[in-house]
């Protein structure tokens, strides 16, 4: 009876249209954000997305956890993910005590223009607070619609669509990541 009841059951619902994310965590150094310039710049060139308005604004939020969210013995995490035609990018880091803010820096300042630069490149930005003592750095940038669903590179070569989603994990450097799609 219970196995009858079982294989007329409707199977469970689904995604059918899975979301390409990746995720890695790296200590705050300059070398881990090095590290996730690098791997996101590989996953955006995987899933078939423009580089450059989001290679930098990885480079400048990763630059700032490093350099202003470090906390000894602690990592910071990139996550990357696209859902509904938006590419989300979120930094995350262990100094919740210490919120970014978009200041106008002096011409004759070596440093202070990252957020300016995140501002001018994203759609939109913001900061999140989570669980005591995090903070969440985020920006969206709007994908370009394409027009067929092959994608193009510069040379007039097929560059693939992001493959359907599967889980896989390991280590980069000591780094700690996932990804999928």
């Amino acid at each position: 009876m219970n196995q009858e009841t079982a294989e007329s059951a409707e199977p469970p619902a689904e995604l059918t249209s899975p979301i390409p994310n990746f995720t890695v965590l790296l200590s705050p150094t300059r070398r881990g954000a090095r590290l996730a310039r690098l791997l996101a710049a590989e996953q955006l060139r995987t899933w078939g997305l423009p580089l450059d308005a989001a290679a930098h604004i990885v480079a400048e939020l990763v630059a700032n956890a490093a350099t202003h969210g470090r906390v000894p013995g602690r990592n910071f995490r990139l996550t990357l993910y696209v859902v509904g035609g938006t590419l989300r990018i979120e930094v995350t880091d262990t100094r919740g005590d210490r919120l970014p803010g978009m200041r106008r820096p002096d011409a004759e300042e070596d440093s202070g223009r990252g957020l300016v630069l995140v501002d001018a490149l994203a759609d939109r930005w913001g900061v999140s607070t989570g669980r005591t003592p995090r903070k969440t750095v985020w920006a969206e940038i709007t994908l370009p619609q394409e027009p067929s669903p092959e994608r193009r590179d510069g040379s007039g070569s097929r560059i693939p669509s992001p493959p359907p989603a599967r889980s896989a994990g390991g280590t980069a450097g000591g780094a700690r990541f996932r990804c999928s799609g």
